[in-house]
């Protein structure tokens, strides 16, 4: 069927979700790490899920990220060793966790049962099938009807301000903390080159984004071994293997289309 570059961290769990998916329909995919990620005020973190929400007057949390629930585990692991651990942790299932997909959601789950130990049940997660900010947004209005709601939502420095202004504008209060910062990974055009080495001889490839904020970092690289077709045609014919282009989800197809110019063949919403 074609070769598929996954531009994303394989799953650390077998088989991969993605990759099983595509080599069930006979493609042969393979996962590109893309970005590395530090992650950031941790102890504070820690500090606000020893606290609780009611004391902070806490509505619920916003997590959009899996980078955004290992953060939340580190907290957890900060604070594991406190004899109040147990009541803290606990004390959480007392508000609604928001995400926009299953795989954040499927993270924070995980999160919460390798604590279970503590004594943490399953945590109260909503939105998993919007999968975007626009329709998570008039989700959480709807859910928390009583003014002012402060909901605490972790960010990473590159997060979009579609979410925030949405809620700000339905009279929501946040309380941002920025968990995890982003650069590009700079093995990640050795690693892509030994990706296409690797991968069968053959002439009908696809390149997947998952996330805008990887675009303008990979595609001049990704431009180097394949032919990418643009939304500003050009007059030279191409010279390398053509791939085509899916995007999961719309902020993705939106960014890759406006901002990096590059034709979406395939859009998973």
């Amino acid at each position: 069927m074609g070769n598929v570059i996954l531009l994303r961290d394989p799953s650390e769990a077998a088989p991969d979700r993605y990759e099983a998916a595509f080599a069930a329909e006979g493609f042969h995919p393979v996962s590109v790490p893309v970005l590395d990620t530090v992650h950031t005020n941790i102890s504070n973190l820690a500090d606000i899920v020893r606290r609780g929400p009611a004391a902070q007057t806490l509505s619920g949390v916003i997590i959009t990220s899996k980078r955004s629930c290992e953060a939340w585990r580190k907290a957890l692991q900060l604070l594991q060793a406190d004899h109040e651990g147990k009541s803290v942790l606990a004390s959480w299932e007392s508000v609604p966790f928001y995400v926009v997909g299953k795989a954040t959601s499927a993270a924070l789950q995980e999160t919460f049962s390798t604590f279970a130990r503590l004594g943490v049940g399953s945590p109260d997660i909503r939105g998993e099938s919007t999968g975007s900010a626009v329709s998570l947004a008039p989700l959480i209005l709807n859910d928390l009807k009583e003014r002012p709601a402060n909901l605490l939502y972790l960010t990473g420095d590159k997060n979009r301000d579609t979410l925030p202004r949405l809620l700000e504008d339905g009279g929501m209060s946040l309380q941002f903390l920025q968990v995890y910062e982003t650069c590009g990974s700079p093995s990640f055009p050795e690693t892509l080159s030994a990706a296409i080495s690797s991968s069968p001889v053959n002439k009908h490839w696809w390149v997947v984004y998952f996330a805008p904020s990887v675009a303008a970092y990979v595609t001049p690289t990704i431009r180097k071994h394949f032919h990418l077709e643009g939304t500003i045609q050009s007059s030279s014919p191409p010279v390398l293997v053509q791939a085509k282009v899916a995007a999961i989800g719309p902020t993705t197809d939106t960014f890759l289309q406006e901002i990096v110019s590059v034709i979406v063949n395939a859009k998973a919403i």
